[in-house]
């Protein structure tokens, strides 16, 4: 009997303002079956070329569930959390 692997766990992306127009047009949101916040980068770059230079720019915060995380790259995502970009915020 082969080995099934269980079902991936689904973020839901909100890809809007200036993110979302850029690279699909409009606001939207989408389910990406991610394990961690790196692994979403990887995987949005490929589904919207260029936006891993984005992501790499480090132009935006990211907020999860609401909560704005800071150093999220290793974030664990769970089954529907929600994960918003947001324009990073600079002190001076």
């Amino acid at each position: 009997m082969p080995i099934r692997k269980p079902p991936s766990k689904m973020a839901r992306v909100l890809l809007n303002g200036d993110l979302g127009r850029r690279f699909v047009g409009k606001d939207i949101e989408i389910k990406v079956a991610a394990r961690n916040v790196r692994h979403l980068y990887q995987l949005l770059d490929e589904l919207y070329p260029g936006m891993g230079e984005v992501f790499a720019a480090r132009s935006l915060a990211v907020a999860i569930d609401g909560d704005i995380v800071a150093d999220a790259f290793l974030e664990p995502l769970e089954d529907d959390t929600e994960v918003c970009f947001l324009p990073a915020i600079r002190g001076g």
